[in-house]
């Protein structure tokens, strides 16, 4: 290979590649952890080194020109290839103390990882832990996290998975919504979510559960905002039966039916050969095995 054919700097074309998928300057300065100007400059110099125009200001923002676009699909292969050093190197970590990133769903976050992780900090006091709490799949690949818990198995072929266990969930209400009469529990008034309720609907529906639009009295996609309101009784809402059943205030309004599937533990298959992510890994699968364990046993 000639490198003298490669002219431009690879960080003014990262500047370039993380512009294009965050949509604004400002989003990919604070993704990269610079000033808006030292990106902008970054930008501004690819642009020139390139000598062409990556991007224009249009109605909608930023966006790319039609070269921009040419050139977009090469930046993203050499991001991928950086991404992938990353890992690889990474992998080849053999200390226990730093940083590790845990990505989980917000219920996940808040009522089962806490104590889980107070023993690992007793146990492994030099792993310093940062819980993504999100509803969103955390890109793995892309290092938005070093371990996910989900509740789907992922189909990446650089990924690795292991299933902790089972989740269970239903319908709950506070007793002046539910009166164990499925024909009164159709006219109460149901908490939906605002990005996905289609897709909840068909799922209540499949069991019997007919709603429409009309039915949900309030809509939310914060899992946590979901548990309190239905909790304080704005609602009917779908909440883990470990956590509704455990609620005083709270009754199930389909005694016999529930919602379910499996949970699994994620990691990117390179990762698995840091020791601190392997120990954190395996540390996890054990605990939530347990805890999950333990709330199949109380169902039964």
């Amino acid at each position: 290979m000639d490198w003298r054919t490669v002219t431009f700097d690879w960080n003014r074309a990262r500047a370039f590649l993380v512009t294009a998928e965050e949509g604004s300057l400002s989003a990919a300065a604070k993704a990269l952890g610079i000033s808006q100007p030292t990106l902008g400059r970054q930008v501004a110099g690819l642009e020139q080194e390139l000598s062409t125009a990556l991007f224009e200001r249009g109605s909608r923002g930023l966006e790319l020109t039609q070269h921009g676009l040419e050139l977009l699909d090469y930046v993203r292969a050499m991001g991928d290839a950086a991404n992938s050093l990353s890992l690889a190197a990474a992998g080849r970590a053999t200390s226990i103390e730093g940083e590790i990133a845990i990505s989980a769903s917000e219920i996940t976050a808040a009522y089962i990882l806490p104590p889980i992780l107070k023993k690992l900090r007793c146990q492994y006091p030099g792993i310093r832990v940062s819980l993504v709490a999100s509803n969103e799949a955390s890109d793995l690949r892309r290092r938005a996290a070093d371990i996910a818990i989900r509740n789907f198995r992922p189909t990446q072929p650089d990924l690795i998975a292991r299933k902790v266990g089972r989740f269970s969930a239903t319908l709950y209400g506070t007793s002046d919504l539910v009166s164990h009469r499925p024909e009164d529990c159709q006219k109460a008034g149901y908490i939906g979510f605002v990005s996905d309720n289609e897709r909840y609907m068909s799922a209540l529906a499949a069991r019997g559960i007919a709603l429409n639009e009309e039915s949900f009295s309030v809509k939310t996609d914060s899992h946590l905002v979901h548990w309190e309101m239905t909790r304080l009784g704005l609602g009917i809402g779908m909440v883990p039966t470990d956590i509704g059943d455990a609620e005083s205030t709270l009754e199930r309004a389909f005694p016999d039916t529930e919602f379910g599937g499996d949970v699994w533990l994620v990691s990117h298959r390179e990762l698995r050969m840091n020791l601190r992510v392997r120990t954190v890994f395996d540390y996890l699968a054990d605990e939530l095995g347990a805890y999950f364990q333990r709330t199949d046993s109380s169902r039964s």
